[in-house]
């Protein structure tokens, strides 16, 4: 009976936290919230065994569970929502995977055709960026350049280079640690839409930040 009402609990906490997507109008719950509810069942169970099976144990380990579970959930989900916030409108997709945010930055709003210079127009957005990332400190920011299929094969990967050198460099000189960063030339690789096409070259052209978690 016991063990019912701690997972009961934690049933209703998810149900509790379970709100309305702004931008897709469904229904979810939040990573920090998934977070502690595991950690609360892992927690009432172990709790429970140390402590007898007992009702009192189950529920010492749900609430250390749960502190521990929500921690990165929790951290990831409110430097998500303040990326989300802060580049509204830029053009910049903000994509949740797991526990890391990804930032995907369309070459034709960072940088000119065959260029790694940074459009001026472009600072204010990298410095929102920065803005949130010198505020989340606790992570490694891994820049990654991509190009179309257009051209050599070592042309588009030096040029991959130099764009994700150049956003890099740009938010270490807002204040971002340079030891935080991993750098990355994807050239061609990995492309999101069809290189046949101008439409799809532009989408495929761009840079990529991922922000991971320490743990």
């Amino acid at each position: 009976m016991k063990k019912f009402i701690v997972f009961a609990a934690s049933v209703s906490l998810l149900a509790a936290c379970t709100t309305v997507n702004p931008y897709t109008g469904q229904s979810q719950t939040s990573k920090a919230v998934w977070g502690t509810a595991i950690g609360a069942a892992t927690g009432a169970a172990t709790g429970a065994l140390v402590a007898g099976n007992s009702g009192k144990g189950a529920l010492v380990g749900g609430l250390a569970g749960a502190a521990l579970g929500g921690g990165v959930g929790y951290y990831m989900d409110t430097q998500e929502a303040e990326l989300r916030a802060e580049l509204a409108s830029t053009g910049v997709s903000v994509i949740r995977d797991g526990d890391n945010i990804r930032l995907v930055m369309p070459g034709n709003i960072t940088f000119k055709t065959d260029s790694a210079d940074i459009n001026a127009g472009f600072y204010s957005t990298l410095n929102s960026v920065a803005k949130v990332l010198n505020k989340y400190d606790n992570s490694t920011v891994m820049v990654m350049g991509f190009t179309d299929s257009t051209g050599s094969a070592q042309y588009n990967q030096t040029l991959a280079q130099n764009r994700a050198n150049a956003v890099a460099a740009y938010l270490q000189g807002q204040g971002v640690a340079a030891t935080r960063f991993e750098i990355l030339s994807m050239g061609a690789s990995n492309p999101i839409a069809d290189n046949s096409t101008a439409a799809g070259r532009q989408q495929n052209r761009r840079v990529e930040i991922k922000i991971i978690p320490n743990k």
